[in-house]
């Protein structure tokens, strides 16, 4: 029996547990507190409390059971907290024998807007993603010591209903920052999910793989797409140089990449089911309408 043990149940991985519950998995997550357990439980899950400071019994037992576990929660200053406590567990686990860790294309640092592959260097520039960095060898670290496979999925800007260009349009929010030149990759939630189960089911090559789209694009281009398929005005143009901007969108675009997912399309037979953010952009429109995406 295939049993999926998720490391926090985000956006993307509350995703990816639904397709694979669906296809008959046993789903476990964590929670940080009692709310986010009975939500977990709620989806008809395993819930177990951990908050990275002790190494709850019933948890090691999960992970005795497992035979996938997916990471989604980030590292802080004292590193990756499910190693912080369950690292001679997991290592140990009888059953569980592939670790997805979702980290980011941040990890690559700038490329003044070069197309760069898995194969870039790894030159992260901000502090949270030089935690992904370390985070990522440590899971390697672990893998091939305890003879198991740990894959690093570096994952671009996620949107998704709920949480894409078109809620900041229609909230009023939206600013079409311009600097000339800026790109970025983006992924829909549930490309993420398609693509950490195709690993999953399937025998991958590469210990890390690129999770974004095929169109590195303009943010202020995305911007103007959600306002046209809202019947919205585009919001104005704001130079980003007088900008006023917060710390992370400032380290968000003091870096600019073109990223490829051929490796992920080669090895894992993945394509994306959003290949741009105008398909989905438009999906998720159509199904704030309520309608079928096919027919926008």
């Amino acid at each position: 029996m295939t049993h999926l043990l998720c490391f926090g149940l985000g956006f993307s991985a509350t995703k990816l547990a639904a397709d694979l519950a669906s296809c008959g998995w046993t789903i476990s997550a964590t929670a940080t507190t009692p709310d986010g357990a009975a939500r977990i439980a709620a989806l008809g899950y395993r819930a177990h409390l951990y908050d990275g400071t002790t190494r709850p019994h019933d948890l090691v037992e999960a992970i005795g059971a497992a035979t996938h576990a997916v990471v989604s929660a980030p590292p802080g200053p004292n590193g990756d907290p499910v190693l912080a406590q369950l690292r001679e567990s997991i290592a140990g686990s009888p059953t569980l024998g592939v670790v997805a860790y979702l980290s980011t294309i941040g990890v690559y640092g700038d490329h003044r807007g070069a197309w760069i592959d898995e194969t870039a260097p790894l030159n992260a520039r901000s502090a949270r993603s030089v935690r992904r960095v370390e985070a990522e060898a440590a899971w390697s670290e672990l893998a091939q010591g305890a003879g198991k496979t740990a894959i690093a999925f570096r994952i671009a800007g996620i949107y998704g209903p709920g949480r894409s260009a078109l809620d900041t349009v229609s909230e009023g929010t939206a600013r079409r920052l311009i600097k000339p030149g800026q790109v970025f990759n983006r992924i829909h939630r549930d490309d993420i999910a398609s693509m950490v189960a195709a690993a999953m089911m399937g025998r991958p090559s590469y210990a890390a793989y690129n999770v974004c789209d095929d169109e590195p694009a303009p943010p202020q281009d995305v911007i103007a797409y959600a306002a046209e398929l809202l019947g919205m005005p585009v919001p104005p143009d704001v130079p980003f140089e007088t900008a006023d901007v917060s710390e992370m969108t400032a380290s968000f675009y003091s870096e600019n990449k073109r990223t490829s997912n051929a490796r992920a399309k080669a090895d894992l037979g993945w394509r994306p089911k959003y290949p741009t953010y105008r398909e989905g952009l438009g999906a998720i429109a159509a199904e704030n309408r309520g309608s079928d995406p096919t027919n926008t």
